[in-house]
């Protein structure tokens, strides 16, 4: 007997597939830190990806009509900076003038509150709220003058690295829009010549997916901003745009950015309008969220991407873990890639999914409908 066969055959198999799976999870946690430790260029390009994704189809539409694509690409690109400066007004605008009702909503909340810990449950006197008070007090103004610098000296890193990102992805943006097919030419010619043609393919469907993705999700961000915006105006919530406007940023984190963006209106409603209208816009934000998973994601989602809630949730976790809120906003549109690339990739090969996830040309003792007796009929049949 060969030594080969000395080794069990479950063994055998186990080892051949350990080593393949620790390959491609060292190779998978490679390139994860090598775009985390050049998170200040691949973010911003991600960002401008995502934005040409939406966008791009304006410019065909221009050059189509006789424009020419340098023209048409400089239109998209100001209509961007003319609509985001838009909203940065607007949300300015009514943070300025509905301020100084939300403090005094604040100081009367405040005051409520001393008033329940007072004369409810809790029994507190004048003297133990003072005390509490005090020590909050001396806790801010503990944090010293050395770490007030630090703060600020982080913010001000902070801020410059998001103005710097800024401009990084719009420019990636403008570039992509105007020269994108050259540049992604140039991208293929880095492959093999013999793999060239199906990295191109592959390549094309990605970017189907992609587009599909933010085209999909920027409607189901307008639904859920348009949702609670107007049940926050309804029920008299202050800062009714700004709500509208994180609402729509926070929906590009799939299944839980609305909501989460949504309890910021919950929060708003509380401190100004007291419990029941909290509770009214918690209901609001609930509504909105059901339609969204019910409605939308299934026909939006489903349809045009065809990623699996399942999929998308574990892909919003594992960026959460990776790079955090930006991880969690990059990670769907990367699954929906690999997913369409995952399915050309198999319909190339001539094994094209079925809806059910199973190949075509399993062999008959494989597939589900003759696991039984053929007068049993399918489970399905049965059921």
């Amino acid at each position: 007997m060969s030594a080969r066969y000395q080794v069990p055959i479950g063994m055998e198999i186990a080892t051949a597939w350990a080593w393949r799976l620790v390959v491609i999870a060292g190779a998978g946690f490679g390139l994860l830190w090598l775009l985390q430790y050049f998170s200040e260029i691949t973010v911003p390009i991600t960002i401008g990806l995502l934005g040409t994704a939406l966008t791009i189809g304006v410019v065909d539409t221009l050059e189509r009509r006789g424009v020419p694509r340098l023209l048409a690409t400089l239109v998209v690109a100001i209509l961007m900076l003319v609509t985001l400066a838009g909203l940065v007004i607007l949300v300015g605008q009514q943070l300025s003038t509905q301020v100084d009702e939300l403090r005094s909503s604040i100081v009367a909340g405040i005051g409520e509150m001393r008033d329940w810990a007072r004369n409810g449950p809790l029994g507190l006197s004048d003297d133990d709220l003072n005390r509490y008070v005090t020590e909050v007090q001396d806790t801010i103004a503990g944090t010293g003058r050395e770490a007030v610098i630090d703060q600020a000296t982080a913010v001000g890193i902070s801020l410059a690295h998001f103005v710097t990102g800024f401009f990084i992805a719009l420019f990636a943006a403008v570039f992509f829009l105007y020269e994108g097919d050259r540049i992604w030419a140039w991208v293929v010619t880095l492959f093999p010549r013999d793999a060239r043609a199906r990295v191109n393919s592959s390549g094309h469907r990605a970017w189907e997916s992609l587009t599909s993705f933010v085209r999909a999700t920027v409607l189901v961000a307008l639904v859920d901003a348009l949702g609670i915006a107007l049940g926050a105006w309804l029920l008299g919530v202050p800062l009714t745009f700004a709500i509208g406007v994180i609402v729509f940023l926070g929906a590009f984190v799939p299944i839980i950015g609305a909501f989460a963006s949504g309890m910021v209106a919950v929060l708003v409603a509380l401190v100004a309008q007291g419990p029941w209208t909290a509770l009214f816009m918690l209901l609001v934000v609930i509504g909105v969220q059901q339609l969204e998973s019910h409605v939308l994601q299934p026909f939006l989602m489903g349809r045009l991407v065809a990623v699996h809630p399942l999929a998308i949730i574990a892909a919003i976790a594992a960026g959460i873990t990776v790079s955090g809120v930006v991880g969690a906003l990059v990670a769907v549109p990367l699954v929906a890639c690999l997913n369409g690339v995952v399915k050309h990739l198999a319909e190339e090969a001539g094994n094209p999914l079925q809806p059910d996830g199973l190949p075509e040309d399993l062999p008959p003792d494989a597939q589900p409908s003759d696991a039984g007796s053929s007068d049993a009929g399918s489970p399905t049949e049965q059921a």
